[in-house]
């Protein structure tokens, strides 16, 4: 192995390119990281909106006529409130004259209130049934329901029927409202009521399972002596009626505070009320109604339940074992699950949360503390986030489909009519352009390419003169270029080799050494069409116009990734230019193929190295100078696109990043006065909506519809991308047709879609990142393969 020593023995410093693309090169993966993380934060937010509303992970099922051959007589016949003492199911019936007002299926934010409010003026308790997700969406109902004295129970996060879920579910289910509980809160609770159960003959084998382990959990299961089945609207006189017990007993009753319009409710609710303590009732809690129930029981029996007989009475109506902890309550925290409140009950201090336990009203209420208190509190603040997000996602997603249609709608109007004006018989843009002008070609490690590209010129039927710009290339890139002129006589070759210093650099050098007034920019691996340079020129006929955009196409394009190219050529690029130039704000002169007046560029400072999208940079700076820039669709130039992801990744990660860098650049063009501010009130904001806050936002679309189609409407979702498909295809085919190209590579549309798509979208997003945290990245060389040949050979 030989060892290539430098001179004298010193190791070179390292150039300023390369340093640059050592911070660079640090710089990006970071940057990718964050993306992605944006990416799994959008995701992460839409599954919990989804899961909070039952769309992500939502079960309707309902069992419904199952036997209970399995479940205890005793229990089928007995009161609506279930308990398992020492392991023993018993239920406990509400005493005569006495109901328990219980409500299901909130908090919900219009009736909710409401119906405290009805509480609180006919100074009723209630025990609320809440469901989990509602409580994470309006804590402050919940606490407001608490400080009002009201007790509050379990039903479950989702709404789901637990009888058909796992023990895992369950568990979820319960521990998750907890901690909703302790973050709106600040407490747990050991009452739980099921989704759609009802009296306590409805319990099943399959649900008896269920109210067992629960029990074992320290829960207290709450069924209906009295249905007012007030979700049917039936009318508020029926309501009363059937929220009515008879003959004086005791009842559990059932009304909804959510769960749908409850107006009818809200009305019949002080009716009922007033009717009932008419007739002598009164009105308390489930653990008022376990109270009142231990406090009939000798002191003995209480001793023989392992409760504290002094201040314990709260504890022990809420039938629970000593030191027994609710499911989502971890061992150590709360306030003492068996002891309720270590007997503090009945101190009358029912309106804080944290001391709910106090109050004998609210005896199943245990303070939250340590860990639940702050994943509660945590919880709640992600649910926040949420509801915030997702709606305004939503408005974002309906402002960027608005806009998507609109810039078609846009592109295909002003592209018919550029089409029609410019290919008009009479059309002209002045005496024919004749005179010779020079071909700057910028070249660095190009020898795959740089002869096929001589070869092209040499065909030129315009006059010109060739400057081959060797900016540096250790390929031997400018050997092979004189070797090219030589075999082909093109005698009008100038072959100059400078310093690596960048492609601007590499320009500038060409326009400094260039013998006419027009020149036409090319990359080093772009193949021209023999009438491209006479086609391009022609506009430099009005005096006006300052430069001119060819029409670059893709050679490579029969390859996957090439002809998703070529498409997004065809129909992007060249549409928007067709549309820009008829509003006369072109914001980009491809660097494969575009010309300028040499006086022009000169007059603007040159090629600028200030951002790496040097074509759009002296693009704007040719309309702040008040020139006109126009595109030439019938001047063609064949490119060779990357042919690889991570070279397509790389270039257009530049080039997104250095259009940002070149409208920050000219960011007073906004203030321009007169025909050079055109640009910037017309061609500034287009560029910025279309280019850069369109296709940011435009995921959306996509993680929307691949949501819907998940956990929504697979059907509906699938044929409205369907629809936004067949408009994209209308429109890239009428790009096909102006411009004469083959429609089979528009079989590759759909794929495009699904997969190119999102990489240009996530190539923006990346951009974005690194212009918000003030990166800077190099120029970057692009591998070539040198397999787009002549004009005739490209198909």
């Amino acid at each position: 192995m030989t060892t290539t020593i430098p001179s004298r023995g010193r190791r070179r410093a390292p150039t300023r390119m390369k340093r640059a693309a050592g911070k660079a090169a640090a710089l990006q993966k970071p940057r990718v990281i964050l993306a992605l993380l944006l990416l799994l934060a959008l995701t992460s937010v839409m599954l919990l909106d989804g899961y909070l509303r039952a769309e992500v992970g939502g079960d309707q099922r309902v069992r419904t006529g199952a036997s209970s051959s399995k479940v205890p007589d005793d229990v089928l016949d007995g009161g609506p409130i279930l308990t398992f003492r020492g392991g023993q199911a018993t239920t406990v019936s509400v005493p005569d004259k006495t109901i328990a007002l219980t409500f299901d299926d909130g908090p919900n934010p219009t009736w909710t209130p409401k119906v405290l409010e009805i509480l609180e003026e006919y100074d009723v308790p209630g025990t609320f049934f809440v469901v989990g997700s509602m409580v994470s969406r309006y804590p402050s109902i919940v606490k407001d329901m608490v400080d009002d004295g009201n007790e509050v129970g379990i039903h479950t996060f989702t709404h789901v029927d637990l009888s058909y879920q796992s023990d895992a579910r369950v568990d979820r289910e319960m521990e998750q409202t907890q901690l909703a509980l302790a973050g709106a809160a600040g407490i747990t609770t050991t009452l739980f009521r099921a989704p759609y159960s009802s009296e306590t003959d409805a319990i099943d084998n399959y649900s008896w399972p269920v109210y067992q382990e629960l029990g074992e959990d320290g829960y207290t299961s709450v069924f209906v002596d009295t249905d007012s089945d007030d979700w049917k609207k039936p009318g508020v006189s029926k309501i009363i009626k059937w929220a009515t017990p008879d003959d004086g007993e005791g009842a559990s009753v059932l009304f909804h505070d959510a769960g749908g319009e409850r107006s009818q409710t809200i009305k019949a609710l002080p009716t009922y009320i007033k009717k009932m303590k008419a007739k002598g009732y009164t009105f308390t809690t489930i653990s008022g109604v376990l109270q009142e129930q231990n406090a009939g029981q000798s002191a003995g029996a209480a001793n023989a339940s392992g409760q504290q007989a002094s201040g314990s009475g709260a504890g022990a109506a809420a039938g629970q074992q000593a030191g027994q902890q609710p499911g989502g309550v971890p061992n150590g925290e709360g306030t003492g699950y068996g002891n309720a409140g270590n007997g503090n009950a009945g101190n009358g201090n029912a309106g804080t949360g944290t001391s709910a336990a106090r109050n004998p009203l609210q005896a199943a209420h245990r303070e939250a503390s340590g860990v639940t208190l702050y994943e509660g509190k945590a919880l709640i603040a992600a649910v926040a986030l949420a509801e915030w997000t997702v709606p305004a996602l939503s408005v974002g997603l309906m402002v960027v489909g608005v806009a998507v249609m609109g810039r078609f709608g846009m592109m295909l109007i002003l592209a018919r009519r550029h089409y029609r004006l410019r290919n008009k018989r009479r059309f002209s843009w002045g005496p024919t352009v004749t005179r010779p002008v020079s071909v700057i070609v910028p070249a660095y490690n190009e020898k795959e390419c740089i002869a096929n590209t001589l070869e092209s010129l040499a065909q030129s039927t315009h006059p010109i003169e060739v400057i081959v710009v060797d900016d540096g290339s250790t390929d031997g890139t400018s050997e092979i270029a004189r070797a090219a002129a030589d075999k082909l006589g093109m005698y009008n070759v100038r072959v100059i080799r400078q310093e690596n210093a960048g492609k601007p650099a590499a320009l500038n050098n060409g326009v400094r050494n260039a013998s006419y007034d027009i020149v036409i920019m090319m990359d080093g691996d772009t193949v021209f069409e023999p009438d491209a340079v006479h086609q391009l020129v022609q506009p430099f006929a009005d005096p006006k116009v300052g430069a001119v955009a060819g029409n670059a196409k893709v050679g490579n394009r029969n390859t996957v990734i090439g002809a998703w190219q070529h498409i997004e050529y065809v129909m992007g690029f060249n549409l928007d230019r067709r549309m820009y130039d008829l509003l006369r704000c072109m914001p980009t002169i491809p660097g494969a193929i575009g010309a300028f007046r040499r006086d022009a560029v000169l007059e603007v400072g040159g090629m600028s190295e200030d951002t790496l999208a040097e074509d759009t940079d002296i693009t704007i700076a040719m309309h702040r100078a008040g020139w006109q820039v126009v595109y030439q669709e019938h001047a063609k130039a064949w490119t060779e696109a990357p042919g690889s992801l991570k070279q397509l990744w790389s270039q257009r990660y530049r080039w997104s990043y250095g259009t940002m860098q070149a409208l920050w650049k000219h960011r007073k063009s906004l203030t321009d006065k007169g025909p050079s501010g055109r640009f910037g009130r017309v061609g500034m904001p287009l560029v910025v909506l279309f280019q850069i806050i369109t296709p940011v936002f435009a995921p959306l679309i996509d993680v929307f519809t691949v949501y819907s189609m998940i956990f929504v409407d697979f059907q509906a979702a699938l044929l409205a991308w369907f629809a936004v498909l067949g408009v994209q295809l209308g429109c890239a085919a009428y790009a096909f047709r102006l411009d004469r190209e083959k429609y089979r590579y528009l079989l590759m549309m759909p794929l495009q879609q699904l997969a190119y798509r999102q990489m240009m979208y996530l190539v923006l997003i990346h951009s974005c990142i690194t212009a918000l945290t003030g990166g800077r990245l190099r120029w970057q060389k692009l591998k070539r393969t040198g397999e787009v040949g002549t004009p005739a050979g490209v198909s």
